[in-house]
């Protein structure tokens, strides 16, 4: 079969959102966050997790702990404990505590709305900041893609890539 053109492509993946939208019209993310800040912890527990697990984790994490500066400055066994249940727990809280430390010490606690601002915090990858700037910001600079998504685009042939970071470059 002849390769699509840019114009078939086009349409094909215009037939496909178009699907999409009809059948999960409320489509969002599914952790539980009120800020931007929640938001960010809640996508770094979410690596080798549930979200329902991290929403059961950051109910009680996030009545303890309300900002940046309270992450950076926790004792990190109690972090560690905090989080335990979500797996990784010390690997995360690691991240956690440094990528709040870098949030005060950087941006004056605030979650930044960039991506490259975002990668260089500890426990950010451009997955994580595009959930953080897609959902917190309303920024949508890319597409989140995980295990499940890129074998969804491969099947429905709309890339060739294999990079996460390439796959709207086919």
């Amino acid at each position: 079969m002849p390769p699509e053109s840019l114009q078939q492509r086009k349409h094909r993946t215009g037939k496909i959102t178009a699907g999409l939208r009809a059948v999960y019209p409320e489509a969002h993310c599914e952790l539980n966050f009120s800020n931007a800040l929640e938001l960010l912890i809640a996508t770094i527990l979410s690596a080798q997790c549930t979200d329902k697990r991290v929403n059961i984790v950051t109910s009680s994490l996030f009545k303890r702990y309300r900002t940046a500066e309270d992450y950076a400055s926790a004792p990190i066994a109690e972090l560690e404990e905090a989080i335990k249940t979500a797996g990784f727990y010390r690997n995360k809280a690691r991240n956690i505590q440094s990528c709040c430390r870098a949030l005060v010490a950087r941006h004056g606690g605030k979650v930044p709305g960039t991506m490259e601002e975002l990668i260089q915090l500890d426990g950010v990858g451009r997955k994580t900041a595009n959930v953080v700037l897609g959902n917190a910001f309303q920024i949508n600079e890319g597409v989140v893609v995980d295990t499940h998504v890129a074998r969804l685009v491969n099947r429905l042939g709309l890339t060739r890539q294999t990079a996460p970071e390439r796959s709207s470059r086919s």
